[in-house]
């Protein structure tokens, strides 16, 4: 599997011997299996390395989408990444926050499961904190690129991803997405909680279009939202 596929999730989990993801056992996720239809846009039994929610998927709920996600159950995810990003770990990063908001954001983002897809995501989420300080950024990224065991290791050069999730956090008017999100959500429609949080998907487009530029022909990069699509 090359690098740029692997599934490095902060909070999403690995695959098994077959290289299937197994479900999340996320109170959101079992909700939304048991309650909403599979999304149109995306199907459900997807595997975790083609799903991607995008951005075009505004009048479906938070349910809905979810109950498309391949994701793995909290106690998959190993104790060093916990460490470092659940908001119960001792070393917790700003942004830590639980599996299943962790997944909520994903969609938001409109972000698969691929290494470089999870970058993004946690860079917008420790961004949208206003508080990161470079320090803790270079802790985070020498702990993902070389603590964090394979497959939830992330090589150098997807942390490009990290950079600019970490700059659109920054930026973008929401704050503190890691709080905000919650299961009061999840049958609320995206694009009105897009626009609750302060998520600009024209916004998001144009860094996704710089990802491309920089990661040029990696998998997450191919399927990034293209800037004019959609609404």
């Amino acid at each position: 599997m090359e690098h740029d596929e692997l599934a490095v999730k902060t909070a999403i989990g690995s695959a098994d011997e077959t290289g299937r993801v197994q479900a999340s056992a996320s109170p959101a996720n079992r909700m939304a299996a048991a309650a909403a239809p599979p999304s149109p846009i995306v199907p459900a039994q997807v595997s975790w390395k083609d799903w991607c929610p995008g951005l075009d998927n505004d009048e479906l709920t938070m349910r809905q989408v979810l109950a498309t996600l391949p994701a793995a159950p909290p106690e998959a995810i190993p104790w060093i990444v916990r460490l470092f990003e659940n908001p119960d770990g001792w070393l917790r990063l700003h942004g830590a926050v639980d599996l299943a908001h962790h997944d909520m954001i994903h969609v938001l983002l409109g972000r698969g499961l691929l290494g470089q897809d999870e970058a993004f995501v946690i860079g917008f989420t420790m961004g949208s904190t206003k508080a990161v300080s470079w320090a803790e950024e270079w802790w985070f990224k020498f702990a993902a690129s070389n603590l964090y065991p394979i497959p939830y290791r992330m090589p150098r050069k997807i942390l490009a991803a990290y950079d600019l999730g970490l700059e659109a956090g920054r930026g973008m008017g929401v704050r503190n997405i890691h709080l905000a999100v919650a299961d009061s959500m999840l049958d609320r429609p995206l694009g009105e909680l897009r626009r609750k949080l302060g998520i600009d998907p024209a916004v998001l487009r144009g860094f996704y279009a710089r990802e491309r530029a920089i990661l040029r022909g990696t998998a997450a990069s191919k399927r990034l939202p293209a800037i004019g699509a959609g609404s």
